[in-house]
């Protein structure tokens, strides 16, 4: 007999400083979040979990910089079916970037808006990052949820409460405060990273999920990782020791995952 699979699934195609890419499907609705590598290579990341750029049925965008809008453009016009999604701040950010994208695929996600695409409902959420009007994006089916947020300064309280006990999070934990300080960037950089409209520390991301995670929360993966920042195990240890700390069932009531920046993670089944 032949089970009806009615799971939302999830895979993280690329994530870190050098472009970001995540893959979400449901019976129903194929989805991208970002496109912040080459179209050649997104194509190519994509078939390696099993699916085709021309299944993929919307892209959502969530601001201009260009490790998520890279192939954007390129990505619209090549796959006509495609439809693309950003709120208009961004688009106009975007667009000059991009070149042209076909009229008929461009669409308005407003910010903290809550859209139904078939069987996926997905709702947006604003944050604090020096781009037009960033947002990011719950996604939601069958009673799961999934919960992308990183490029953002801080996590407020609401935010928190609103993005609470997901069933699984993309999360940003990009640096490591002393190997940001002591490295090559230029002081304004190293500032503009640092601050209110930056990007979470591995130990301001670790705050953040402690504030987040709930009974619900199974699977969570650590993204957008600084090339010259950052280094996986380091980023890995930083966040599990300080869940450990305070009692978070790491390994046990949740996986903890860490994301590539050039290999897709295998679909994971929510």
């Amino acid at each position: 007999m032949v089970q009806n699979d009615d799971h939302m699934k999830i895979s993280i195609l690329s994530s870190g400083s050098t472009g970001n890419v995540t893959y979400i499907e449901t019976p129903k609705r194929k989805v991208l979040v970002d496109a912040g590598l080459s179209g050649k290579k997104i194509e190519g990341l994509i078939q390696s979990i099993g699916h085709d750029m021309t299944e993929v049925d919307d892209l959502l965008v969530t601001h201009e910089h260009t490790d998520h809008i890279k192939s954007v453009g390129i990505l619209a016009r090549r796959y006509p079916q495609l439809n693309v999604y950003a709120n208009q701040p961004t688009w106009d950010a975007m667009l000059p970037k991009i070149g042209k994208v076909p009229v008929a695929q461009q669409h308005i996600f407003e910010m903290g808006a809550l859209k139904s695409f078939a069987d996926l409902d997905i709702q947006s959420f604003g944050v604090s990052h020096d781009a037009a009007a960033p947002q990011f994006y719950e996604f939601q089916h069958n009673g799961k949820t999934f919960v992308i947020l990183t490029d953002t300064g801080y996590v407020s309280e609401r935010l928190s409460a609103q993005i609470s006990d997901a069933d699984a999070y993309l999360f940003e934990c990009n640096h490591d405060v002393e190997m940001l300080r002591m490295g090559m960037y230029p002081w304004p950089l190293k500032q503009r990273i640092l601050g209110d409209k930056g990007h979470l520390s591995n130990e301001a991301g670790a705050d953040g999920l402690m504030d987040v995670i709930g009974n619900r929360t199974k699977n969570v993966f650590l993204g957008h990782r600084s090339l010259h920042n950052n280094m996986k195990e380091l980023c890995h240890l930083t966040v599990a020791s300080m869940l450990k700390e305070h009692d978070f069932g790491v390994g046990h009531d949740f996986n903890l995952y860490d994301t590539e920046p050039d290999a897709a993670l295998p679909l994971l089944s929510l």
